[in-house]
This record gives structure tokens, sequence and C-alpha cells, in this order.
């Protein structure tokens, strides 16, 4: 429900261990490049780890709990596994790397992996956004301030913010992608003297390997970029929980302006077979509240002792997995939602004469305040609109007998002016222009990715 299947799957215990596989792997190839060790004893190596079979997930688990991390049991497995085939290679298992090498690099491998699988996801939410938003251009909707009616907008504006939001997501997600594909080679305390001379091309080479950046030194103890993959998916779950907040409670049953897609089984009640609730919103939401928290637990994490961290490094081993596996479940639900949202124009269009008018109240302000002063303008808006609720009469109504009470006033606005001043789709402001200016920023935005 919170996550999706291919991310689950690239942080799936057989996931962890196939990448750390790949990294001893190439750390293999590179060094026997680099004539660091026997080409022979590097061929045997890439053939083990080949095989994700050659370590034992439930052994593994239990030796990590005593070592203190997965990477001092996973090499001894490893090496075990090499000497059964070729004694001589197994000397060369691990060779003048230290277990947050492979446990780093590993990580960053499986970021490289999930990232594009939810940038992905992000276009497709971005495109479903993009259609809403030009569809509903025009529109007119209520528009909500502290949860009570202010004044009218319409659908498209409201789904172009979700979408200039994605936007600068999409941004923020490729430039954290960017700067976390960097290879951790440090060594023991990050000085990699346990390759003398040969450290720089033996990096250079492993580095090439597994198709990473090679960064100017190790940053065993400095987590920063993987603290703004961290951020940047707490903001893109935190954009899909505004869209998922929006969209539940426009799913109220008083509201009734849009639902989540139908389908055998989805939104209904174990009790009562009337309801149609809001599950892929509350996935979503449920993703918004956990996130944060988890976040905050990776900025702790950045106060590090030293060359290598005492907890502050092993706080990230379940925390990263689990924002990036919930970001990608909010994303793939909230995909589905706004896909599928089913958009109901005339209950937008009911909703906005709850308030028989007064919700235009500013509009016939503004209009009067043009010929008589704002001041003068907002009294007779205001006795108008008591004289509305009063006898429960429409704004128009109530305005026409006040002004018409006043001499002073009669003829100031005749009917052709007081329909136009009823009628919400004509106080929408500039939603029309704000949607396209959005949904023409994605546009371009796609474009210079060369994305379609």
């Amino acid at each position: 429900m919170f996550g999706s299947t291919a991310a689950l799957e690239i942080f799936s215990d057989t996931g962890a261990v196939q990448r750390m596989l790949a990294v001893e792997a190439a750390l293999a190839r590179a060094e026997a490049r680099c004539g660091v060790i026997p080409a022979a004893a590097a061929s045997v190596i890439s053939e083990v780890c080949a095989d994700p079979a050659v370590i034992g997930l439930d052994a593994l688990a239990q030796a990590a709990v005593a070592a203190g991390n997965l990477a001092i049991p996973f090499v001894k497995q490893l090496t075990a596994a090499v000497a059964a085939r070729d004694a001589e290679a197994a000397r060369f298992v691990h060779w003048g790397a230290t277990s947050q090498d492979i446990l780093d690099t590993a990580l960053v491998l499986q970021l490289d992996d999930a990232l594009p699988l939810l940038q992905a996801d992000l276009f497709a939410l971005g495109h479903a956004c993009a259609a809403l938003a030009t569809a509903h251009r025009d529109t007119p909707m209520v528009g909500r301030t502290w949860l009570q009616h202010a004044l009218p907008t319409t659908f498209g504006l409201k789904a172009a913010g979700w979408l200039d939001a994605l936007r600068r997501d999409l941004g923020r997600l490729d430039a954290a992608r960017g700067r976390a594909r960097a290879l951790q080679f440090g060594g023991a305390a990050g000085t990699l003297a346990s390759l003398g001379g040969a450290a720089p091309d033996v990096a250079r080479a492993l580095a090439c390997e597994l198709g990473l950046g090679l960064p100017a030194l190790p940053w065993h103890a400095h987590r920063d970029r993987l603290v703004e993959v961290a951020a940047t998916l707490g903001m893109l779950t935190g954009a899909l929980g505004k869209m998922a907040r929006d969209i539940s409670l426009m799913m109220q049953t008083e509201v009734a302006e849009v639902a989540e897609p139908s389908g055998p089984g989805r939104g209904g009640s174990s009790t009562m077979p009337h309801k149609r609730n809001p599950v892929g919103c509350a996935a979503v939401l449920t993703a918004a509240v956990r996130v944060p928290p988890l976040v905050a637990t990776m900025l702790s994490g950045m106060v590090q002792e030293h060359e290598r961290a005492l907890g502050g490094w092993q706080a990230e081993w379940d925390t990263l997995p689990q924002i990036v596996t919930l970001a990608a479940g909010a994303l793939r639900q909230m995909g589905e939602v706004a896909a599928g949202l089913q958009v109901d124009t005339a209950r937008m269009r009911a909703n906005l004469g709850l308030t028989h008018g007064l919700i235009l109240g500013e509009a016939a302000m503004l209009e009067l305040g043009g010929r008589i002063g704002r001041l003068e303008a907002h009294h007779v808006v205001e006795q108008a609109s008591r004289r509305a609720v009063t006898h429960g009469i429409t704004l128009r109504e109530a305005l026409a007998q006040t002004l018409d009470e006043n001499p002073a006033h009669a003829g100031l606005l005749d009917d052709a002016a007081l329909d136009r001043l009823a009628d919400p789709a004509n106080y929408s402001g500039q939603s029309a222009a704000f949607t396209d200016a959005a949904v023409q920023a994605w546009h371009v935005a796609l474009a210079q990715r060369g994305a379609r």
C-alpha cells in the first residue's frame, strides 16, 4: 500500500546484497586493471559475485547483529565462497576497502536505480496534472481560505498549482540525484593508505566500472549528498500530500466536486456499502506524515565523529530506504488518482451558489468603488449582504434593492452590470493566465531534459 513494487525490490534484502556484490566485483576488476591484484583472482571474484545465492541472507542478518554492520559477515561469506572455487583468489577479496565503502557505494547504486523510477512516475503525474489544468482552465469553482468560501477560482488553477510544485520537485530531484552519484572509496580512515601509490588509479577505475562520479575525497562522515536526497524526497512527498489533502477534502459528501477513480474493491467500507473512500489519498497522506520525521533523522545523523561515525551513519540504514520507498509509493498512488480523477463541474458550479452570491461581494464592492469610493462601496455591499442573509435572497437582488433605496446610488448598476457581477466566471482574475503559465513552464522543463 505504501510503496511501489520496483522500489521495494531495489531496497529489499536481496537488492542490497546484489549491489554489495556488484561493488566487490567491480573493486576486484578495477584493482586487476591497475595491477594491484592478479587478473585471474579478479575473474574468479567477479564470477562468484554474479550469483547472489553465495550469500546466505539469514546467516548474514544474524551475524550482522554481533559484527555491528552487514559488510563484515558479508565479506566473510563472500571470501568463503571464493575460496571454495580458488583459495588463491580468496586472498584478494575486499582488498584495500573498508565496510563503509561497500555499504555506502551499494546504497548509492540503489539510489541510482530507484530515483529514475521516481522521476518517471513524477513525469507521468505531471502530465496528468497538466491535462487537468488544461481541460479545466476555465472551470469555475470555489476558492477556499481557512476552509471557508473566499472568492471564485478555477479548477484549472488548482491543478496548475499542483503541477508547478511538481516541476520544482523535478528540478530538485535531478540535482540531488546527480550529486548523490558519488563513489565511496576511502579505506579504513578515508586515506586509502591500504593501496599505496595505486590508490588514485584504483579509485578512478572503480568509479568507471560502476558508472559513478569520482569525488574529490571520500565522504565517510560527510553525509550531505544523501541528506539532500532525503530532504528532496521529503519536499516531494509534502507536495503530494498537499494534492491528496485537496482532493480528499473535495471528495467529502457535502462538497463532492471530485472523486478518485472507481474500481472493484476500491474505496469501499466493510460495513457501509454506500461509502467511496479516498483510499489513494489516504496512502499518500500516510507517507506525508511518516516521511518528515525520517528526514529529521537523516539531518540529525549528519553530526558525525571525526573520520567514521558512531550511530549517525548507522541511523541511515533503515531510514533512507524508507524515505525512498514511501515517496515512490506516494507517487504511484497519486499518479493513479490524478490520471483517473473524476471532476464534477456541475457540482463545482452549484457550490459557488451556496452563499447566494455573497462570494462575489468583493467584485461588487470594487465595481461600485470606482464610482463612489471604496469605503462607501464597502458600506453599500455590507448592507446588501446583511439584507441577503436576512431575507434569504441573492446578493444580486439585495444589492439592487439597496441601491434603489438611496437616490444618490440609484442607477449606478444596471441589470446587465448586476448580471455580470453575479457570474463567478467573471471574477476569476488571472486564473487562466496563471494556469497557462504553469502548463507552459512544465513543457519547457521537459523539453530542456529531452523528455516527453
